[in-house]
């Protein structure tokens, strides 16, 4: 398992499809601060919860100066309906082989109703404008997580 990453460190590059089947990269984002949430699965109550979440607070994200990527190991169909059906105006991003999951450790050993197993571990991190790592959350609950994040990075006064 790859370490977490911790602030200042230099956040892994990469380029996903989104819900369109356009390639996004997260170089298009430097000069901007970013934040990329990791969620396990599209149109999954705690899923839409969070991704709702940030939709409902993107705007007041964006004036603060924050873009906002969601990365799930969902195909780019299924991202396609779960943004039409919940109103995403952000990009949801395919990462079907959890390559960038895994090299932003977000992806690891689960325990579930006594079961181990590996999968997606909800996950936020900040990248800063200049590429590195400027808050990093692990094992994050979806719902108030949007709120706990905001008054982490004091934008709530």
């Amino acid at each position: 398992m790859v370490e977490r990453l911790i602030p200042g460190a230099k956040a892994p590059e990469f380029t996903l499809k989104d819900s369109t089947g356009k390639d996004v990269s997260l170089s298009e984002y430097r000069g901007r601060s970013t934040v990329v949430y990791f969620y396990p699965a599209a149109s999954t109550p705690g899923c839409t919860k969070q991704a709702c979440d940030f939709r409902d607070n993107l705007a007041s994200l964006q004036v603060a100066g924050y873009e906002v990527l969601g990365i799930s190991p969902d195909p780019v169909n299924k991202l396609a309906r779960f943004a039409d059906r919940e109103g995403l105006t952000f990009p949801l991003l395919s990462d079907e082989d959890h390559a960038v999951a895994e090299a932003y450790a977000a992806w690891g050993e689960k325990k579930n109703y006594g079961r181990t197993y590996d999968g997606l571990i909800r996950s936020t991190v900040v990248v800063d404008p200049d590429g590195k790592v400027a808050v990093a959350q692990y094992n994050v609950r979806a719902t108030g997580h949007v709120a706990k994040l905001r008054r982490d990075l004091k934008l709530d006064s």
